[in-house]
């Protein structure tokens, strides 16, 4: 008898589980991609100890018949696929047909579904149906998932804290509400409402929810467009950086997706505009026709390829470069005001009139949005949101962690609702305007570090270093960008460089990278190389380190990338010999820097992204004096 065997449905369809079900917010995530294709303009997501006990999805969309509703936990039943071309024109988030069968197998699954005619009630447990009668249901779908793995104790050994499972559930519909404004969307935990958007399509309403009202005000809008794609969406001011590349959310044609190579095109996009690992908040829709676009790449459907991909990444750095360059704003030192001491009563938005059913009290919400929109919080009490239920050991460690998480990332501890429009009107900012640097008079300096310059409306203060950094980086970046043959200086002793053999075959395939940044190599012997010759415009003295640190970075790269090269070795080349603290300068030293600087496309950030000056007003100067109140 042969080996091979063909697999039951059942078996079949839980080895698809761990592909497509991998933890509760899989699971989130594809019940709320159903409802969102059947048209859903409500949801209502409800999840009981992170979703490991239940999760429930509530939507108004169209709905399914009884044949239907039966067919829907089939292997590979799908109503977005028909024929093969239809692979290359998705524009839907589901086409696969695995997802319900997949969860079901591993879970006990209730659906009451209706598609406006009559509803249908049917329970399976581990993909096996045990209940199908018909049901009094309005139009659309409840679907509730219990005891998500009971059958597959294993899974649920490698699943994280409820906290940090919650977290991943909490992103999803973060983005999901983002991508979906016009989708009113609602997400409780153990009674708790987490996130509320109102479904008017208003992107900034959703961006205040998430980010807060502080955040949300300083984002850039911003579109562009080429032959093939469209770009639109919003951008974070440099001032508003986060430690991680988490808050940049892409959608490729209504499909939230991770692309690492577009994330690098927005975060190089702010190049020069942002310190050292630290990342901007950007929400970017991209859109184009789906046939420029394979979505089937991962069972989970959240990456995809693109073709043109190169065009794209430049419209998406270019745009949003734009953007950000006809904003550049002068940082304002940081205001001391009076904090806000706020309570539990204050903080307790939700009214508790019954301890099961808790009701939003828009009213208090308002004012308090009102209060401390603009004003630090220092939060005197835990805050705790149901004082009426008494909350397991377990639940109040995930609350005490959740909080202190949100009221970390946000500016406010709670959720923005539908009435709040005008409090959350987006900052105007210009779209054209250009600030240049200002009219100073050099007013002195401060441990030969920082210069101090007056006008009108209060002073300055401007780190020496970075101003001559900015200024050094843009001459070598012109430098480096077009290497002339006559501006070359020829060695009376020729350096010599000594490499591994390995390192050798890599340097003479990258010759002529190295050559577009004035590196001119020899071959001299198996694994050495000389240099005879080098542009006139390489820093004085500093030549031999230079040329080693390009031949480096060539070498640790993983392959050859000259735009990269010419920018690292600008941002090298401005750092050698500019001026250091603690160099005392002269009165007509200070001017010609301030003059050199005035001439810079970008005089406000270092190339490594720190503030080169910042503005001190004459108000807060006084304030600070007790001359105004």
């Amino acid at each position: 008898m042969g080996k091979i065997q063909i697999m039951d449905e059942w078996l079949s369809n839980k080895i698809a589980a761990g592909e497509v079900v991998e933890r509760p917010s899989s699971v989130v995530k594809e019940l709320v991609e159903n409802a969102i294709d059947a048209g859903s303009t409500s949801l209502e997501i409800f999840l009981e100890e992170a979703g490991l006990s239940s999760i429930q999805v509530v939507d108004n969309g169209s709905g399914m018949d009884e044949e239907d509703a039966l067919l829907s936990f089939s292997r590979h039943a799908t109503s977005k696929i028909v024929k093969e071309q239809d692979l290359f024109r998705i524009r839907t988030l589901g086409f696969r047909g695995e997802a319900l069968a997949s969860i079901a197998s591993v879970s006990k699954l209730t659906l009451r579904t209706s598609d406006g005619d009559g509803g249908v009630h049917l329970y399976l447990e581990g993909g096996h149906l045990k209940e199908h009668k018909p049901t009094a249901l309005r139009r659309g779908t409840d679907i509730t998932v219990a005891q998500l793995f009971y059958n597959t104790p294993a899974r649920l050994k490698y699943l994280k804290t409820i906290q940090t499972e919650l977290g991943h559930t909490i992103d999803f519909v973060n983005r999901i509400a983002l991508g979906y404004p016009e989708v009113a969307i609602k997400l409780v935990h153990n009674g708790q409402t987490l996130l509320q958007t109102n479904g008017r399509g208003q992107v900034q309403q959703v961006l205040a929810a998430i980010y807060g009202v502080h955040n949300a005000k300083k984002m850039l809008a911003f579109e562009g467009s080429n032959n093939d794609y469209k770009i639109h969406g919003f951008a974070s001011l440099p001032e508003v950086t986060r430690a991680s590349k988490n808050y940049i959310s892409l959608f490729v044609n209504g499909r939230w997706v991770k692309h690492f190579v577009i994330q690098k095109a927005i975060t190089d996009a702010y190049h020069t505009y942002l310190p050292i690992e630290r990342f901007p908040i950007v929400l970017l829709y991209v859109e184009g026709d789906p046939q420029l676009t394979d979505v089937n790449v991962h069972p989970a459907k959240h990456q995809v390829r693109l073709s043109k991909e190169p065009e794209l990444l430049k419209l998406i750095e270019d745009t949003i470069r734009a953007a950000i360059r006809n904003v550049i704003r002068i940082p304002l030192a940081e205001k001391k005001e009076k904090p806000v001491r706020v309570t539990n009563e204050q903080l307790n938005i939700w009214n508790p009139q019954k301890a099961s059913e808790p009701t939003f009290d828009a009213s208090k919400m308002n004012s308090i949005v009102e209060r401390l929109s603009s004003e630090p919080i220092v939060i005197k009490e835990p805050y705790a949101p149901m004082p009426t239920k008494q909350p397991s050991a377990i639940e109040r460690s995930m609350q005490e962690q959740i909080i202190e998480s949100f009221i970390e990332e946000t500016d406010q501890p709670f959720n923005v609702q539908p009435n709040l429009e005008e409090s959350l009107k987006v900052e105007e900012l210009p779209k054209k305007e250009k600030l240049h640097f200002p009219q100073v008079e050099i007013v002195g300096q401060i441990h030969g570090t920082y210069i101090v310059a007056q006008m009108e409306d209060g002073f300055y203060l401007i780190d020496q270093h970075a101003a001559q950094e900015r200024i050094k980086y843009e001459f070598f970046r012109d430098k480096v960008g077009e290497v002339n043959v006559n501006e070359r200086q020829a060695l009376l002793m020729p350096l010599t460089f000594h490499y591994s053999a390995d390192e050798a075959l890599r340097l003479k395939e990258s010759k002529h990278q190295l050559e577009e940044v004035g590196v001119f190599l020899e071959e001299f012997g198996h694994s050495s190389f000389v240099v005879r010759e080098y542009p006139t415009w390489f820093p004085k003295g500093e030549e031999q380190e230079i040329i080693e640190e390009l031949i480096e970075q060539v070498l640790n790269a993983s392959k050859a990338d000259i735009k990269k090269l010419r920018e690292d070795a600008a941002i090298m080349m401005s750092c050698k010999k500019s001026i250091k603290a603690n160099h005392y300068l002269d009165k007509q030293q200070m001017q010609r820097l301030i003059e050199d600087l005035r001439k810079a496309d970008n005089p406000f950030t270092c190339p490594h992204g720190r503030p080169v000056l910042i503005h001190f007003t004459s108000y807060e100067v006084e304030k600070m004096f007790k001359r105004v109140m």
